[in-house]
């Protein structure tokens, strides 16, 4: 293994699922926001709506929102190649690629976060904020795809928490 440095970080999980379901949780609107976002829209480079269930495709641009977060994310998709492979812009500047692979009976996800600016600002809230956060999400999309349940603060609202998602674990 590498150096760790603050230009990137990757976050690993083993997954008892199956590569169409793990893809389709990632790759459409549907599916993303059944364990990560409450509201996705993906739109064509033509500008096109895509539809609940139709995946994203290079190019496409899309607007993320999540529970107890009055912001939005603003993004492109960078590769998406429909089996076990997505990249999209995340963050500003920065990538984030979603790996599956099948191992045994299990799919290993491997995300990389990377082009992270390495500033004061952006060391505490992409690195240590994003890879926090990635960490959660991903472990949510296990008890997700594995037991049917999610994990995430949905009930209680904490927009009014200035430092929630620094201090909550299930943001």
């Amino acid at each position: 293994m590498g150096n760790l440095t603050f230009e990137s970080f990757t976050k690993k999980i083993y997954l008892k699922s199956s590569l169409k379901k793990l893809y389709w949780c990632w790759a459409t609107k549907e599916g993303i926001c059944t364990w990560f976002l409450s509201s996705a829209q993906y739109a064509t480079k033509e500008g096109e709506i895509r539809k609940m269930d139709e995946p994203v495709q290079e190019g496409d641009n899309y607007v993320w929102e999540w529970h107890n977060w009055n912001g939005q994310e603003k993004g492109q998709i960078l590769f998406a190649n429909g089996v076990d492979h997505l990249e999209f812009s995340f963050a500003g500047s920065c990538k984030v690629s979603i790996k599956l692979k099948e191992v045994n009976s299990f799919i290993l996800l491997t995300l990389n976060q990377y082009d992270i600016p390495t500033d004061e600002k952006s060391k505490m809230n992409i690195y240590n904020g994003c890879s926090n956060g990635w960490t959660f999400w991903m472990a949510n999309l296990k008890a997700y795809v594995e037991h049917g349940i999610l994990l995430n603060e949905t009930e209680n609202d904490l927009t009014n928490e200035p430092l929630a998602g620094h201090i909550f674990v299930n943001m």
